[in-house]
Order: C-alpha cells, then structure tokens, then sequence
C-alpha cells in the first residue's frame, strides 16, 4: 500500500512528517530524509497496531500534487 505523507519544516528547522489517512500516525526529524525514514517506520508500527488490535485498517485514498503558481 502506498500512503500519501506530507512533511512540514517545523519553526525550530526540524521537520514533522504525518499520514492523512492514518490518524495518530506523526513522526518528525532533523532533516526531511531522516522524516521520512521515520515515518516509514511509524506507518508499518501503526498498521501491525491496528491489526493486532483488530481494527480497519484504512486504505490509502488521499491524493497529493503540487499546484505551482505564477507568484
């Protein structure tokens, strides 16, 4: 399965990364590669929790692009 993941530069020049559809599912770094890293790692967590705890777990439906503007 293929998660959407969005990764935002926090204030603080770290850089937290989440999963839209898998609610709860955060983990952040000290550069966007090593939040990506972690989120791997966070996203299997999460699914082996939702399972073992035998809830759904969600299909990935978010859908991501990058709009650029004339600005």
């Amino acid at each position: 399965m293929d998660y959407v993941v969005v990764i935002e530069k926090a204030d603080d020049g770290s850089f937290s990364a989440y999963v839209p559809d898998l609610p709860g599912c955060v983990s952040c770094g000290d550069t966007p590669e090593e939040a990506k890293q972690l989120i791997h790692e966070a996203i299997d967590l999460h699914i082996d929790s939702l399972r073992r705890h035998q809830d759904r777990v969600p299909p990935p439906s978010a859908i991501a692009c990058l709009v650029h503007t004339g600005v």
